[in-house]
């Protein structure tokens, strides 16, 4: 699953297309079909959102419903985020996949 900078999550909205990497001219990559994003994924480009915790909040309850979080792990996943976010150092990416790691 990818966080895209557009705020949602990527999960069969892409389209291919070749872009030039420090490799190659001409390498195959994916893009996000709403937004238009062209990921790098060969340079460890990741784009990367920072977004308020209202925002984060909203993030976090839709990648909760994604792996079918129930209502106990839930509040302790929410309050993983709320933590991470405090700390001030990690994308929205980050704070999501490490909370849900921790749980």
């Amino acid at each position: 699953m990818i966080l895209c900078e557009c705020g949602e999550f990527i999960e069969g909205e892409t389209f291919k297309d070749y872009i030039q990497t420090s490799a190659n001219p001409s390498t195959s990559t994916i893009g996000h079909k709403k937004c238009g994003l062209i990921f790098n994924f060969f340079d460890n480009k990741m784009p990367k959102r920072y977004s308020s915790r209202k925002e984060l909040k909203s993030l976090a309850m839709r990648f909760a419903e994604k792996n079918n979080l129930d209502q106990n792990t839930l509040g302790k996943f929410l309050l993983e985020v709320d933590r991470l976010k405090s700390l001030g150092k990690l994308s929205d990416g980050d704070i999501l996949l490490t909370a849900y790691r921790r749980l």
